[in-house]
């Protein structure tokens, strides 16, 4: 399935680009997303005709992302949890929980942008959490846990 990306998307391309993906990933995903349109004689027209339109709102999107990048540098979170004496929590934290405690302190943090590559934290003390926040801004923050 050919498509026109109308944003940056991570491993893909940028906007702009025409990309040849398998046909749910562009079906499920990109066209409904609003990331990319089929490749048509129309939309290619109308993709040029919006084409600065398009990178000024990315440019937006972009200096939004740094703008909460700088926010984040050095940021840490301290979540509370019920554990046992040897320090495993009783169920575990993930980036629901993150993201929600983040907020809380100010700043704005779905639980989409925070990447957990390792799983849930199942343990007290310090983790390093990844938190993406554009495809070309990305993070890390503390997390740490400390026992009810």
């Amino acid at each position: 399935m050919e498509l026109i990306l109308l944003e940056k998307v991570q491993n893909l391309g940028d906007l702009g680009d025409k990309v040849n993906v398998k046909p749910g990933y562009g079906r499920n995903y990109l066209v409904p997303t609003g990331k990319a349109v089929p490749a048509t004689a129309a939309n290619i027209a109308e993709f040029e005709a919006r084409r600065k339109e398009l990178e000024k709102a990315a440019l937006a999107k972009l200096s939004t992302a740094e703008e909460r990048l700088a926010a984040l540098e050095g940021f840490e979170v301290t979540l509370t949890a019920n554990a046992s004496e040897e320090g495993k929590l009783f169920g575990s934290i993930g980036p629901r929980e993150i993201a929600i405690a983040v907020t809380e302190k100010g700043i704005e943090l779905s639980k989409s942008e925070v990447i957990m590559g390792e799983g849930p934290i199942r343990y007290t003390g310090e983790n390093e959490v990844l938190v993406h926040l554009h495809a070309d801004v990305e993070t890390g923050i503390k997390v740490i846990v400390n026992p009810e």
